[in-house]
């Protein structure tokens, strides 16, 4: 890429720990970077830590995270395949929605792990990392399961794992559009 060099995954760590440029740091017991296969083909984009994720420093390790375990199953990958980050890398207060002015604060650095890892699919879930992502208004209802560019990246959108844990209805859309990645990536192979 023409411009600025490319930082490596750890360089960005290393800014991400340090980072003080909104108040989320203020609350934070841990930064949740991201963590999985530093070249993988599916990059994995969720919306912010919550209680767990901020107290253990991982992305996804609740009831969410147990679920997006069995969805990558469905799609034939583990975690040790995918790389999965969030918007922010800090924890919103009592697991509140992300403001205009903390995503931006923390946009760049996943823009740096998204050039880092260079992709081949960016999976967002919910509707914070996909509008984020696609730079649009549209809903996660009206975009999920159908494949997306951004720049030079296919781009995913899903529902996030929690919907399917306090909606039911929202779980066979979620295996669904999981099923239909996997059939994207094995085209491919």
């Amino acid at each position: 890429m023409a411009g600025r060099p490319q930082m490596s995954l750890d360089e960005i760590r290393e800014q991400v720990q340090t980072c003080r440029k909104c108040q989320l740091c203020e609350g934070r017991t841990n930064v949740v970077f991201g963590v999985g296969n530093p070249s993988a083909r599916v990059l994995i984009v969720g919306e912010a830590p919550g209680k767990n994720e901020d107290l253990q420093g991982e992305p996804f390790v609740g009831a969410a995270g147990k679920y997006l375990n069995d969805l990558l199953a469905i799609a034939g990958l583990s975690r040790e395949d995918v790389f999965i980050a969030n918007v922010l890398k800090c924890r919103p207060p009592s697991n509140r929605d992300p403001r205009p002015e903390e995503i931006e604060a923390c946009a760049d650095y996943l823009r740096e792990q998204t050039r880092a890892i260079d992709p081949d699919f960016i999976v967002t879930l919910g509707n914070f990392a996909t509008k984020f992502i696609l730079k649009t208004d549209v809903g996660i209802t009206r975009l999920r399961g159908t494949l997306q560019q951004a720049g030079r990246f296919k781009v995913f959108p899903i529902f996030h794992p929690a919907a399917a844990l306090y909606d039911g209805k929202k779980r066979e859309a979620l295996e669904n559009d999981f099923a239909t990645l996997g059939e994207l990536l094995g085209n491919r192979e």
